[in-house]
């Protein structure tokens, strides 16, 4: 209990950091961007990652999105949790990367079908959490993101998403719900083939 506790005060104090760099960063504090940077870009890169089908397309939206935050820094405004603002401006720059593939994938025309990888064997395994969360609605896959991956609280999520909190524990208790259908569905699967 006192572990979590500890935890727990550790994870608000580099909140609590992160504003202050933030706050140092619109002030052009020459230090600021890479403590920012190297503080969020963990979790914002797990935020698009879970959102997105490559590594690449997570990369180059989290690029956008520092290139976004540097535009806009003078928007933040000092006192304000900033992790709710940034969240805010990734969910922004991963629809706007969104409609920009649209947009190219339309024009485009397949050639040739790819011949697919062998398929392995993983029966024992549980699946990976991208792909149980890949399974969920958007709206839901990005709540259960910023709550879980980037550990915003409900408050926070709903700022960031424009909506209550309400709609934020919906969409939280929704996702789980079918997470869990999933996981069940995969079990039952497999306790037949074992049967087999």
């Amino acid at each position: 209990m006192e572990f979590r506790l500890e935890e727990n005060v550790r994870a608000r104090q580099t909140l609590v950091d992160v504003d202050r760099w933030m706050e140092r960063y619109q002030q052009a504090d020459p230090e600021a961007p890479a403590a920012l940077i190297s503080s969020l870009s963990p979790g914002l890169l797990r935020f698009f990652r879970s959102q997105v089908a490559s590594r690449e397309q997570a990369d180059d939206l989290l690029q956008e999105t520092w290139m976004r935050i540097h535009r806009v820094r003078h928007t933040y405004r000092p006192g304000e949790p900033v992790l709710p603002w940034i969240y805010a401006i990734a969910r922004r720059v991963r629809i706007d990367g969104y409609r920009r593939t649209r947009r190219i994938t339309a024009h485009e025309v397949t050639m040739a079908t790819l011949p697919e990888p062998p398929a392995e064997e993983q029966r024992d395994m549980l699946p990976s959490f991208d792909t149980l969360v890949g399974a969920l609605p958007d709206a839901q896959r990005e709540v259960l993101t910023m709550l879980k991956v980037g550990g915003l609280s409900l408050q926070e999520v709903a700022c960031a998403t424009s909506s209550s909190v309400g709609a934020v524990k919906q969409k939280a208790h929704r996702a789980y719900e079918r997470l869990r259908q999933l996981l069940q569905a995969g079990a039952a699967e497999d306790r037949r083939e074992g049967a087999q």
